[in-house]
């Protein structure tokens, strides 16, 4: 049985007879946001495949006018909401409470948290999942009036995530994420020796939607219209010998510091210069993650290890640090150059 979304309730569950579009309007909490995120989490059960296909299509209006999935919503907006179907068995999912979960924590006071995410968790639901830190989060303290994310880090990413517990917060420290007064500092494993005089990598990035909806960014020129410029600076911490035993090459651990955050910046960026992310499942080497499996190494090699920002109510300048999660410092004390 199919059932509707958007159109005007029934009880039992029963499909209204003329299902029609509704307007949600923008309340102060989702200020900021995303549309194709506002999207997901108000068509709860709908695939995201769907959520991207409604917005291509021009079903979702924005203020009456087309608009895209990388728009940001502001309060007092409308959005349309075409009605959408979902299945019994996908709804029933849908309305499952995320579970509870604490994270590792590396700060917390009263107007902010910053968390040592675990590589494999999304930060919020929607990406292919129903749930995130986010909403885990918030399950597992209820009490707490608001908690919202400040910035994102790719699900296979490990380390630093600040959420904001006050709105004043979350507003101060997104003004310094887009005004790149943060200082944000991971480290990655890379396939290859990188030359030690390649400082600095400033090529505009592309984005992209693939057909299922998935995002993607390529390097492109800078005379692309659609390129946004994008600059991150490396510094080589140390370098792994090859291990032919196991068929693995030379690889060389990064300092990578972003002064722009594009989505995929780092994992494209390295991946253009000829040296992917070990176990980069999108831009990295295939053949080459397969071995590393094999090895141990189960997951992409990435992770926020420093971040540096003011904080939201005193001004103080704060370095917090993440060390590497154990199944990477593992991979990398299999190297004699890291016994």
């Amino acid at each position: 049985m199919k059932h509707i979304i958007g159109g005007k309730p029934a009880a039992g569950r029963t499909p209204p007879e003329a299902p029609a579009a509704r307007i949600v309007e923008v309340d102060a909490e989702s200020a900021g946001q995303r549309l194709d995120n506002f999207l997901i989490r108000h068509l709860k059960g709908v695939p995201k495949t769907h959520v991207y296909r409604i917005i291509r299509s021009g079903e979702v209006r924005l203020n009456k006018g087309r608009t895209s999935a990388d728009a940001r919503v502001a309060p007092g907006d409308l959005v349309r909401l075409p009605p959408v179907r979902v299945s019994d068995k996908v709804l029933d999912k849908a309305e499952r409470p995320a579970p509870a979960r604490e994270f590792p924590i590396l700060l917390e006071d009263e107007h902010l948290i910053a968390i040592d995410k675990p590589a494999g968790t999304a930060v919020h639901g929607g990406s292919g999942v129903s749930f995130g830190v986010i909403e885990q989060l918030r399950q597992a303290r209820p009490q707490a009036r608001f908690l919202e994310l400040v910035h994102r880090l790719d699900r296979e990413t490990s380390g630093i995530l600040l959420v904001a517990k006050k709105r004043s917060a979350l507003t101060h420290l997104q003004d310094q994420f887009r005004g790149r007064e943060t200082g944000k500092t991971y480290l990655a494993l890379v396939t290859g020796h990188w030359p030690a005089n390649k400082k600095v990598i400033d090529t505009p990035l592309h984005k992209y939607l693939q057909e299922d909806g998935e995002r993607r960014v390529r390097v492109t020129t800078p005379d692309d219209p659609d390129g946004m410029r994008s600059v991150t600076l490396v510094k080589v911490r140390s370098q792994l010998a090859p291990r032919p035993l196991q068929g693995l090459p030379a690889m060389s651990l990064l300092e990578v510091t972003i002064k722009t955050g594009r989505t995929h910046q780092i994992r494209v960026h390295l991946s253009s210069q000829g040296h992917p992310i070990a176990g980069d499942d999108k831009y990295g080497d295939f053949d080459l993650n397969r071995r590393l499996q094999k090895q141990g190494l189960k997951r992409m090699f990435l992770h926020a290890w420093r971040l540096q920002f003011d904080h939201p109510a005193s001004g103080e300048r704060l370095e917090l640090r993440a060390e590497l999660p154990p199944e990477l410092t593992a991979f990398l004390s299999d190297d004699p150059a890291h016994a």
